[in-house]
């Protein structure tokens, strides 16, 4: 395994992220009171939380924070292996609110896909926007970023492995080449 971000680093892509949602939000003219972070279950809701906090401080308003559970909306779930759903906490609606969702890694974009499928049963956003820790080659549906810590370009075969505290036991991202047969499930 290779190191592609210590903790550091981490912190250093999130606070960029903040800053980009925080422009956008300006430029837009957004009601930054009705702004609310959904973050993909598992990293990404820690990293929503994370931003969250960042947003506070630049905002003057701390966005609150959901956690998605996309097991079942997933296009895959009958031939992934057996995966218990988490559940989806979020204590807000989605009514007319501007809305941050929240990833680690995007990469074939079927994950992002789901996640906008499970959203729908939490009421209608003013709009969705989508900020990503890592923003990777290999899209298998037309879906982009709009907030990306960083873009990596590695080859289809490699994982790209996000550990981040509590989760894990440290903050780190690591490359892991895995062999064709091998290759896990984006």
């Amino acid at each position: 395994m290779k190191p592609l971000m210590n903790a550091e680093q981490i912190a250093g892509a999130l606070a960029k992220i903040s800053g980009q949602i925080t422009s956008h939000i300006r430029a837009e003219s957004v009601d930054a009171s009705k702004l609310a972070l959904v973050g993909i279950r598992r990293h990404g809701e820690i990293l929503a939380s994370r931003l969250s906090d960042l947003l506070a401080a630049e905002l003057k308003f701390k966005p609150p924070v959901g956690a998605l559970d996309i097991t079942l909306y997933r296009d895959d779930v009958l031939r992934a292996p057996l995966t218990i759903p988490l559940g989806t906490e979020m204590d807000f609606r989605l009514d007319d609110r501007p809305v941050i969702l929240v990833d680690d890694v995007l990469f074939t974009g079927r994950s992002v896909r789901a996640a906008l499928d499970a959203m729908v049963d939490f009421g209608r956003p003013q709009f969705i926007r989508l900020a990503v820790l890592f923003d990777r080659i290999g899209r298998e549906y037309p879906i982009a970023a709009d907030f990306v810590g960083q873009t990596v370009e590695v080859d289809r075969d490699t994982v790209i492995i996000v550990n981040l505290y509590p989760m894990d036991a440290r903050d780190q991202v690591l490359l892991m080449p895995t062999a064709k047969k091998e290759r896990l499930a984006p």
